[in-house]
């Protein structure tokens, strides 16, 4: 490790970009080989008054340096190639709460399996920058160091569910640092056992908040399967906004430095979210308004944005099938070409056309996007009669049979069934490379994938021809997108005024057709689904043990092997074929693993240094399978 150190910034740098200097605090020489670890933290001071910075909510009341200017840092983190190793492109991966996923989402690594270097062998300079305000301070985590504004107050809602009966919670989201409390006598909390089922107040005299105020105390117990909310007065918001806007400007500040010549945004789950918002309020245009992303790639983030710029946003708080109900999280609109819904026309692009500097983009979801993250609406029109095509510059790719995180362990996971195991992460390696190519070369990608209305790949839940498998339940309650009103001054100027808010009719949510095995019909069917051993859904019911047990598990999908032989198939009453109906033997399966994955290679979405691998797992799932079944 070297001692403390500054960079040298070139002063005509300086003059256009909003960073001010970059502290290194770590550098490491072949981290990996070829490759520079750095460490540190980026200083950040913008203008109020500039137009690029005019989205920011609350940016305007900050504390400012004697030049006027707001400052702010973040913690960053760089794996930097050497010039003969490098691409030229920067992969930024928005942290999802603070973390890096980068490696375990396109290497394949597990704890246990050192994986793939893709990443490395492609010569990507790898980026990380903390931009959220209330992540814990732990050193494995990036944050934001944002000003807050003095004085202002403002209602906050703080949702609680667990799973095993406890009597105190925090009001942060998961980890997450909450606002304080400015004034606790005028706190409620109520509880109800749906989402849009009525509120029942909790007396004031049976509850209260701990000595820190980051905590309810509730000696009754909080109920597993119950939706419990406080509604408080905070004080003394986060600029929230300065997240996405460091992120602008570092990106910015990298490319005008000149190690990179272009940049991909990337994010997962909530960090796709993020950059839909990111999109949407106008960020991809620097102060100078040259385009900060060439590429942008948001990843099972469904149909949503987030809490991300509004006075006292909690950016960690989205939305599910069982969790964190009625945030400004999936909000019209939803698609990149515009759309009308209540007398508005929108689109999530109509600030970056306006400034020219629409990126390439890349959607990708899976099953379970589509009943937990109203997916559908990011291809659909808002009532949910016609397919809205992507934009030009867009691509939507649909990965059928899968959960929102891949290769996960196939057991009960407070489920009824097994959880999804099927492993989406070959395709995202692929698609990655097309991403790149594009970028860099101008090579288009694949074509979109996504199931279509006008070919019935793409129905609503109740119109799903599921078959009837003994011992499975399949949900009657998807998740919903709904209209939501938080007030006069929400949509301009960020300001909530109704906690919760008020909510009126659902957007339709249209999820993927199925066949008589229960596995989907369109999108892309990697060789687990296209070879099928088991049915692959992107739902799980709820344990009972863990309350509501109709509801949907938040983002677990299911596992429903087949039966080993005909005997068994017909002793259970199951309607799906057997194994050995299927494929006479072990080696005939293969062979058609093989089949199914040659024209995924064809068409680019998957890798051909992939195609030994993919082969490894089929055969690990018939064994495992056969093996337990024998049992």
């Amino acid at each position: 490790m070297l001692p403390r150190s500054w960079f040298v910034l070139a002063s005509a740098i300086l003059a256009q970009a909003a960073v001010t200097r970059v502290e290194i605090a770590h550098r490491a020489a072949d981290s990996h080989p070829g490759y520079e670890e750095i460490a540190g933290k980026v200083y950040f001071a913008v203008d109020p008054g500039a137009a690029a910075n005019r989205m920011i909510v609350d940016l305007d009341r900050a504390p400012r340096n004697a030049k006027g200017l707001v400052e702010f840092s973040a913690d960053f983190y760089m794996l930097k190639p050497s010039a003969a190793r490098s691409n030229g492109t920067a992969l930024f991966e928005v942290s999802n709460r603070g973390g890096k996923g980068l490696f375990s989402t396109f290497d394949l690594t597990t704890q246990q399996d050192p994986g793939d270097s893709l990443l490395f062998d492609s010569g990507f300079t790898l980026v990380w920058l903390g931009w959220e305000f209330d992540v814990p301070r732990r050193a494995e985590l990036l944050k934001l160091y944002a000003p807050v504004i003095k004085g202002i107050t403002g209602p906050v809602r703080s949702e609680i569910m667990v799973d095993r009966r406890t009597t105190s919670a925090s009001l942060g989201d998961r980890a997450q640092i909450p606002y304080p409390v400015a004034d606790p006598s005028t706190a409620t909390l109520t509880v109800r056992d749906r989402p849009t089922g009525a509120r029942s107040t909790i007396p004031r005299d049976q509850w209260k908040f701990s000595a820190d105020a980051a905590h309810v105390e509730y000696p009754a117990g909080f109920e597993p399967g119950r939706i419990y909310e406080v509604v408080y007065t905070a004080k003394d918001p986060t600029v929230a906004g300065l997240g996405p806007a460091a992120i602008r400007d570092y990106i910015s500040y990298l490319k005008q430095q000149g190690d990179v010549k272009r940049a991909i945004g990337f994010g997962t789950s909530q960090s796709g979210r993020f950059l839909r918002k990111y999109l949407y309020d106008g960020f991809n245009a620097d102060e100078q308004g040259r385009k900060v992303f060439d590429g942008i790639w948001a990843h099972v983030a469904g149909a949503g944005r987030g809490s991300f710029n509004h006075r006292f946003a909690q950016p960690s708080r989205d939305g599910h099938t069982w969790m964190n109900f009625f945030y400004p999280t999936d909000l019209f609109p939803f698609t990149d070409q515009p759309e009308t819904d209540g007398g508005i026309t929108d689109s999530l692009l109509a600030r970056a056309t306006k400034d020219h500097v629409v990126p390439r983009i890349f959607y990708t979801n899976g099953s379970y996007e589509y009943w937990g993250r109203e997916a559908a609406l990011i291809h659909i029109s808002p009532d949910g009669k016609k397919d809205a095509p992507p934009a030009p510059s867009t691509r939507i790719y649909y990965i059928a049979g899968t959960q929102h995180g891949a290769n996960a362990n196939p057991v009960k996971n407070n489920t009824q069934n097994d959880a999804n195991p099927n492993d989406y992460r070959f395709a995202m390696r692929g698609l990655l490379v097309a991403m790149n190519n594009w970028v860099s070369d101008g090579a288009a990608p694949p074509e979109s994938v996504i199931p279509r209305i006008d070919k019935d790949q793409l129905v609503a839940p109740g119109a799903l021809n599921f078959p009837k498998i003994p011992g499975v339940n399949v949900p009657k309650i998807p998740a919903y997108a709904w209209h939501l009103d938080f007030g006069p001054d929400f949509r301009t100027k960020g300001i909530v005024a109704f906690e919760p808010p008020k909510v009126g009719q659902p957007f339709p949510t249209l999820v993927p057709q199925v066949n008589s095995d229960g596995n989907e019909t369109e999108g892309i069917r990697l060789p687990e689904v296209a070879v099928p051993l088991a049915t692959y859904t992107g739902w799980n019911l709820r344990d009972p043990k863990i309350g509501a047990p109709d509801e949907i598990q938040s983002m677990v999908g299911s596992f429903i092997p087949f039966a080993r032989t005909k005997a068994e198939r017909e002793e259970n009453g199951d309607p799906r074929l057997s194994i050995e109906e299927r494929y006479k033997s072990k080696e005939e399966f293969l062979e058609q693993v093989e089949a199914a994955t040659r024209p995924l290679i064809a068409r680019r979405l998957l890798l051909e240094r992939d195609a030994e691998r993919i082969k490894e797992k089929a055969s690990a799932r018939w064994d495992s399978l056969m093996t337990v079944a024998a049992k």
